[in-house]
């Protein structure tokens, strides 16, 4: 099993996911407890891409999510399904896009730095298992190449390791 990530920082961003996407399979086992492959999975993507200042996990409980692995700042603990970014994502099951926080209603502000966000449902079956979370300190920083390969690599995940 790899142990590390190692992507060039020249590439363009399809060209890190793509490597990236090829190295997870190395590092991320169904052996493995799912909280450490969780974690490998935030350190790796937060490792690969500058312009991500926060990625991590909240993982649904009941009728909210929690937080789980992640690599940042500290950041809020338990949002309610509907709520914020994270939350909407969960109740709608599909990929959000922020390209400026401040112009999302409702915004939950865990970190005062972030300017843009992207949010990417688990889904196992057809249930919600929780969701996976980038923020940037730059606005617009998230695009459709990074919800096609971000997906990508949650769909990996939900096969693999739930």
């Amino acid at each position: 099993m790899q142990e590390a990530i190692v992507i060039r920082s020249n590439l363009t961003d399809e060209e890190k996911y793509l490597e990236l996407k090829k190295q997870l399979k190395s590092l991320i086992s169904s052996k493995d407890h799912i909280l450490s492959s969780l974690a490998n999975c935030t350190a790796a993507l937060k490792q690969t891409f500058e312009k991500t200042s926060w990625a991590g996990f909240y993982l649904l409980e009941g009728d909210c999510l929690y937080l789980g692995p992640f690599q940042g700042k500290v950041a809020c603990t338990e949002i309610a399904i509907g709520k914020g970014v994270c939350g909407t994502a969960a109740e709608k099951k599909e990929t959000i896009i922020v390209p400026d926080v401040n112009e999302f209603p409702g915004h939950i502000a865990c970190d005062a730095d972030s300017k843009s966000e992207i949010v990417i449902p688990i889904i196992k079956g057809d249930k919600v298992f929780g969701v996976l979370d980038l923020d940037s300190n730059s606005y617009g920083a998230f695009d459709l190449t990074d919800k096609k390969h971000l997906e990508d690599i949650v769909n990996f995940l939900s096969r693999e390791i739930l």
